[in-house]
């Protein structure tokens, strides 16, 4: 990795050569709102409740974590091939299909689904496999067009309130926190009031270890790990405070002789904490366990608050802060590409 360079965080010209990336993630709101648009409303037979509930596709983990504390049955995400067994016509099917719907696997499912009987509810572009695959009756097909797999699953999310399997899940208010970041983290506001630059440089020439508290905070620490990942080339590890515990406490005193130009060698993990306020108290005294382990051993903390809103609401505050701090990373550290696009 190279070193990290700030000045280049507020340099016009370093940043327009990011703009594709930086875009890419202001415009999430946009997407979001776009989603929500063009939902078909809810048909299926009034009253009718499924056994169970089975999700496969793309962010079948995020919705399974909003909906499953409230679903009345059973829900599951499956990410294997094909369906399990035990699904027919008295279940439920959710697909969230990739960007264009032609992911062979999900076809199948699809198919299988149909041929079983089962209801589907399938988010996928019009005219795409998956689509031409969820005739039949007992089908909703709601039409994606962003190629943004977050802005269909929310989209979805407030189809399934709809019909009572889910909680209240508004994609306006998702879209005004996502523009809410857009603005705080936006490439004109410079270093000394832009938290997501601010999060580049802490995370810099460092090893990063993420948590979250709660299972949405857990779900948004793996995506952001991935960012960073991207944007450095360099371990990043997101996983529960008792894998955490030991690296954070095998962390030996800083060296001020380390020679600087041994990057791998002489990076210092730095503690990433997302802080969702639907912890539990019981993850608030993990949060301090982690924290004061981490002063302990002279491992430096960086934070995200997801804020206030609704379960959806704060995952995209997290997700997002996490989004631009990698891609504030990146531009630092002098790396191509764009990893917003690739979560």
């Amino acid at each position: 990795m190279n070193d990290f360079d700030d000045a280049a965080l507020d340099d016009p010209q370093i940043l327009a050569e990011a703009d594709d990336s930086l875009r890419f993630l202001a415009g999430a709101g946009a997407r979001i709102r776009l989603e929500a648009q063009i939902l078909g409303k809810p048909d299926f037979e009034a009253g009718r409740r499924p056994r169970g509930v089975i999700i496969v596709g793309q962010e079948a983990r995020l919705v399974r974590a909003v909906l499953e504390p409230c679903c009345p049955v059973p829900f599951v995400a499956w990410p294997f091939a094909g369906l399990p067994a035990w699904v027919g016509a008295l279940d439920l099917v959710v697909v969230l299909a990739s960007r264009d719907g032609s992911d062979a696997a999900l076809v199948s499912a699809t198919y299988e689904a149909a041929r079983r009987g089962a209801a589907l509810l399938v988010a996928t572009p019009e005219d795409s496999p998956v689509w031409a695959a969820a005739e039949g009756t007992s089908t909703l097909r709601v039409p994606t067009a962003t190629g943004d797999p977050l802005a269909a699953a929310i989209a979805l999310m407030s189809v399934l309130h709809e019909v009572e399997l889910g909680p209240d899940v508004v994609p306006s208010d998702t879209a005004e926190v996502a523009d809410m970041v857009a603005e705080e983290s936006s490439p004109y506001r410079d270093l000394s009031t832009n938290a997501a630059k601010d999060l580049a440089l802490g995370l810099a020439d460092a090893l990063p270890l993420v948590w979250g508290g709660s299972v949405l905070a857990a779900r948004a620490s793996r995506r952001v790990a991935e960012a960073l990942r991207r944007a450095t080339g360099l371990a990043a590890l997101a996983v529960g405070s008792e894998e955490l515990l030991p690296v954070i406490e095998a962390t030996g005193p800083r060296d001020p002789f380390a020679d600087p130009t041994e990057h791998q060698a002489s990076l210092r993990p730095v503690l990433l904490v997302l802080n969702d306020m639907g912890d539990s108290p019981e993850m608030a005294v993990e949060r301090q366990t982690l924290l004061e382990t981490a002063q302990a051993h002279d491992v430096r903390i960086c934070a995200l608050d997801a804020g206030q809103g609704s379960d959806v609401d704060r995952y995209v505050a997290l997700l997002q802060k996490g989004l631009y701090g990698a891609a504030y990373l990146r531009i630092g550290s002098r790396r191509g590409g764009t990893p917003g696009q690739q979560i």
